[in-house]
């Protein structure tokens, strides 16, 4: 996860936006709306963003460890 609960919330609001404006833009438009609402709220609702990553940003406050080897 690279997003941050505020960064997610932003993304979410706006990518919902756009998708309701997908139903109401014209049939020009209609493509662009959905596919950048659909990447806002996908992004938000995973919490990672690709780009975010080749850019090495993180807005995540919360650091995740893989643990290998578990004894139990």
């Amino acid at each position: 996860m690279n997003l941050g609960i505020f960064d997610r919330l932003i993304r979410l609001v706006f990518g919902l936006g756009l998708v309701f404006f997908d139903y109401v833009a014209t049939p020009n438009w209609e493509l662009i709306f959905f596919g950048l609402g659909s990447w806002g709220v996908f992004t938000s609702v995973f919490g990672w963003c690709p780009f975010y990553g080749l850019m090495g940003v993180d807005t995540c406050p919360t650091k995740f460890k893989v643990v290998e080897n578990v004894d139990v």
